[in-house]
C-alpha cells in the first residue's frame, strides 16, 4: 500500500501509479491516512469518497489506453483507543482494501492494547493490520501487545499482517514472520511508500521475509490481482 499527497505523501496518485507501472507492478493500493492522523492531513469521509471517484476515473483512463494496471481504493484507517475504526462502515464497505493501524496511545498496557487491536479486527472490515507492533528502530520500542493473541484473531477474521518495508520499521520482524507462517496467516509485504523513491524499500521487506522463512504462498501481494481481490473480499 502507498500514500499520496492527499495525506502525508510526497507524490500524486498518477505519479505513484506511474512509478509502480515502471517497476512492472500489476496493482497498488492507495491507502491515505484517515482523519484521526491530523498531523498527516488525514482524509475525512468526504475526501475519501472524492478520492475513490478519482481512482475509478484514473483506472478507466488506464483501461482505455490499454494499460494493464489497477489502483485499488483503500485507506489506512486509525484504530482508536477503544478499538473502533476511524471511518464508518458506510465508507469502509466501498473500499477495495482497508489497512488498519495504531498511531497513538502507545503506552497502553498489554492487555488493553491487545484488546484494542483485536476489537478492530473483529469488525470484519480490516484486510491488513499495518506495522503490528508499532516499533521504530532506534527511536521507539514496540508497544506492549500479545502478538500471538492478535495473530489468532487475525486468523479467525481473515486478516493479513503487514511486513512494513521501511528500514526504520521492518514490522513484522523476522521472528514474527516465522510465527505468522506457522499459524497459516498471510503477510503483506508493503513499502508503505510516501513517495515514488520509497517503492524501492520493498527489498528490505523481502530480505526480512526471507529471514522469517516466508514463501511466495505466504505473501498476500505475491498473488495476481484476481486472486488478491478474492482474498480481500474475505474469500480466504
Amino acid at each position: 500500500h502507498v500514500l499520496t499527497d492527499e495525506s502525508d505523501g510526497g507524490n500524486s496518485l498518477a505519479e505513484m501509479a506511474g512509478a509502480a507501472i515502471n517497476l512492472g507492478y500489476e496493482y497498488i493500493a492507495v491507502t491515505d491516512h484517515s482523519k484521526a492522523v491530523g498531523v498527516a492531513h488525514g482524509l475525512d469521509e468526504k475526501r475519501v469518497m472524492a478520492q475513490s471517484i478519482a481512482i475509478d476515473a484514473f483506472n478507466e483512463r488506464l483501461e482505455k489506453n490499454g494499460v494493464r494496471f489497477t489502483v485499488l481504493k483503500g485507506s489506512e484507517v486509525d484504530i482508536r483507543a477503544d478499538g473502533t475504526l476511524d471511518h464508518p462502515d458506510s465508507i469502509l464497505e466501498r473500499l477495495d482494501c482497508v489497512v488498519a493501524a495504531v498511531h497513538s496511545g502507545f503506552q497502553m498496557k498489554q492487555a488493553d492494547m491487545t484488546r484494542r487491536i483485536i476489537k478492530a479486527l473483529e469488525t470484519g472490515r480490516v484486510n491488513i493490520l499495518a506495522h503490528p507492533t508499532g516499533r521504530l528502530i532506534n527511536e521507539r520500542e514496540a508497544y506492549e501487545v500479545d502478538i500471538e493473541a492478535v495473530m489468532e484473531a487475525a486468523k479467525k477474521t481473515g486478516t493479513a499482517l503487514e511486513l512494513n518495508s521501511y528500514p526504520d520499521r521492518l514490522d513484522l520482524n523476522d521472528i514474527h514472520c516465522a510465527l505468522a507462517r506457522e499459524k497459516g496467516l498471510l503477510v503483506a509485504i508493503s513499502t508503505d511508500a510516501h513517495s515514488v523513491s520509497h517503492l524501492g524499500n520493498i527489498r528490505f521487506g523481502m530480505h526480512t521475509a526471507a529471514r522469517g522463512w516466508l514463501e511466495k504462498k505466504d505473501v498476500l501481494n505475491a498473488r495476481p490481482l484476481k486472486k488478491l481481490m478474492e482474498i480481500l473480499r474475505k474469500g480466504l
